[in-house]
């Protein structure tokens, strides 16, 4: 996240608004929320944060270099393929040169959690892995990419959490030894991805 508090924040699928209260309890002064869901959003507003109706892909179109950071809350796969790539054009449009877009998306490199994740929900449309999710990134014209794991072991106040965290680290350790044995280089198993992106400046 940019050091500088006044930074214009947007907030993609924000919902009762959990991110946004974070990001504002953190001193950013310019963070807006949109949702689709109006209940939602009601929810959210009636808390004091800066959230309004909105879909994403008509807000975006219409916000052309406005936002320093965009956050999609919702996996990447809940759209089709297609329509990542025109979101992802999208986003960069909106962010300013220079601009950051955070995203995640479900790991389809994980042989334990992948075909569940696609399998889970109707609306899952793929699965990608940190390679792909590099590739849509760079194809949607965006930069400085940088792919990292979301762990699910993160409350560290509960020490269960520390034995989750190792168990599934040494899960992954022997996934990757596997990985390499069938010539595979997969760095990132957790369940799921993410990734930062620049907008390019010039």
């Amino acid at each position: 996240m940019p050091g500088d508090r006044g930074a214009r924040i947007l907030v993609i699928s924000c919902g009762p608004g959990y991110l946004v209260k974070m990001l504002t309890d953190r001193g950013y002064q310019s963070v807006l929320g949109i949702d689709s869901d109006p209940e939602k959003v009601d929810l959210a507003r009636r808390k004091g944060l800066p959230c309004e109706v909105a879909r994403a892909f008509e807000f975006l179109f219409g916000a052309p270099d406005q936002f320093d950071v965009i956050i999609p809350e919702q996996e990447l796969n809940h759209l089709t393929l297609d329509e990542t790539l025109e979101f992802l054009q999208l986003c960069r449009r909106s962010l300013r040169p220079g601009g950051k877009v955070v995203v995640y998306a479900m790991n389809g490199a994980n042989p334990l959690v992948g075909s569940e994740n696609l399998a889970h929900n109707i609306d899952h449309f793929y699965n990608l892995t940190e390679y792909s999710l590099e590739q849509i990134l760079k194809i949607s014209g965006f930069q400085n990419i940088r792919v990292f794991p979301l762990r699910l072991y993160v409350f560290w106040k509960n020490p269960l959490n520390y034995v989750g965290l190792g168990l599934t680290s040494l899960f992954e350790f022997t996934l990757r030894a596997v990985f390499t044995l069938y010539g595979k280089k997969v760095r990132i198993l957790s369940k799921k991805i993410a990734a930062s992106a620049v907008a390019p400046v010039t």
